[in-house]
């Protein structure tokens, strides 16, 4: 592993942990459901991140594979995109109702 791997991963790392945090933070006083849907989608990009890295140390063995790609990477990498979607609809959806 050279130092361009370890920089990369570190700053994942530490970014994601401090973005999941504060946005846990935030969930904590916000009740409002896209709000919730943003934590829940900034929590899943970490939890991506860290399966990622987890997997380019070799800690996953052979899993459910669609062709090459394993399941679980699919779900994890679309699982945030999939949050924040439906945070933009809702948050949309009460905007163009209300006005």
């Amino acid at each position: 592993m050279d130092a361009g791997e370890v920089v990369y991963i570190t700053s994942r790392l530490t970014l994601g942990a401090a973005a999941a945090f504060f946005a846990i933070m935030v969930w904590s006083k916000v009740r409002d459901l896209p709000w919730m849907l943003m934590v829940m989608g900034v929590v899943a990009v970490y939890l991506e991140a860290v399966y990622s890295i987890l997997e380019l140390f070799g800690i996953f063995g052979q899993a459910a594979a669609i062709g090459s790609v394993p399941v679980a990477s699919i779900l994890l990498h679309n699982l945030p995109v999939g949050f924040f979607l439906a945070a933009f609809v809702i948050m949309a959806a009460q905007k163009y109702r209300s006005q």
